[in-house]
């Protein structure tokens, strides 16, 4: 099978495209012929390693997992034969966490891993996008911040993958939803039900005085300190990427305005099997989608990764792994 492989952290260019022996699952195994993943921020950091604290999961001087990838579709083509939730032919979709391997033409994960069938009608890309947005972005804002029905919750980063995501599950749990982004991406972070959106280039949410109960930096461009004065009273500040200082110090306090980090893509498979099925429901009832990019096929990862660390993706970038570039 071809996967690609980094045997160092470093620019795009340690990712290379090699050819493997297919895994072979075991009794309780699922082996799956991959569709589709997406590159996404949490990838560039395992690749580069930094910032450091990344290398807490991935490995402190050079990656434990060779195959990156967390966010997968595909086909199920093998099962152990202990296996009971799956069988060959099934359309699956969902998260491999820690195991990572996704970047490959086929992966082999546990039964017990973050599964779940593909709703009909969702294209492979949408699947391993909503993966990555949905199992992000619904923790955050249901658990860590508890959003509740009638609240105000601002999302800056609002156009990325988990931001578009953020946006419609904040008004599928009711709240009153501000979209934060760059003044292109206005009208589709509107599309995706924002009650109000600013482009960061003309506004600075930071400003405002007592208006949001919940923030949600989705990308990680802001900080405690300065949203702070934006918060009700009792409001919370969440962040989805690392955490800086000022997070850490306001995650200390017990009361009053609060900061709070999550690492959801560390949350035991069972939690993460049960908000796939939500968010399967939500996708099937046309409540729900997912916002796609680019599209590059996986001996082009590295090129993908380059536009990741731009900045300024919009939705998912998805790696069509059964494509070819001189196809």
């Amino acid at each position: 099978m071809r996967a690609i492989v980094q045997d160092r952290y470093g620019p795009p260019g340690v990712m290379q495209l090699r050819e493997l022996a297919e895994p072979v699952p075991g009794e309780g195994d699922v082996l799956i012929e991959m569709h589709a993943t997406v590159a996404t921020p949490s990838d560039v950091a395992f690749r580069t390693g930094s910032p450091f604290i990344a290398r807490l999961f991935s490995g402190l001087l050079k990656p434990k997992t060779p195959i990156l990838g967390d966010n997968l579709a595909g086909v199920v083509v093998a099962v152990g034969a202990n296996v009971t939730r799956f069988k060959p032919g099934d359309r699956v979709y969902g998260s491999t966490g820690t195991l990572a391997g996704a970047n490959a033409e086929t992966t082999c994960v546990p039964e017990t891993a973050a599964l779940a069938i593909m709703p009909p009608g969702m294209s492979f890309g949408e699947a391993a996008g909503l993966a990555d947005g949905g199992l992000t972005a619904l923790p955050f804002l249901r658990d860590t911040g508890e959003l509740k029905a009638g609240q105000h919750v601002l999302i800056n980063g609002a156009s990325g993958s988990v931001g578009t995501a953020a946006v419609q599950l904040a008004k599928l749990l009711g709240a009153e939803v501000t979209g934060v982004c760059s003044g292109r991406n206005v009208e589709l972070v509107r599309s995706l039900g924002a009650d109000r959106v600013i482009d960061y280039g003309v506004e600075d949410f930071t400003r405002a005085s007592d208006a949001y109960d919940v923030i949600f930096d989705a990308v990680g461009k802001s900080s405690f300190a300065h949203c702070e004065g934006a918060l009700k009273p009792e409001g919370i500040y969440m962040v989805g990427t690392v955490p800086t200082p000022s997070l850490l110090l306001g995650m200390l306090r017990k009361r009053g305005k609060l900061a709070r980090f999550a690492a959801t893509g560390l949350r035991p498979p069972a939690d993460k099997i049960r908000d796939l099925a939500l968010l399967s429901a939500y996708f099937h009832a046309g409540k729900l989608r997912t916002v796609i990019d680019r599209r590059y096929p996986l001996e082009q990862i590295a090129v993908a990764h380059a536009y990741v660390e731009t900045g300024h993706k919009v939705g998912s970038v998805v790696i069509d792994i059964e494509a070819r570039a001189d196809a």
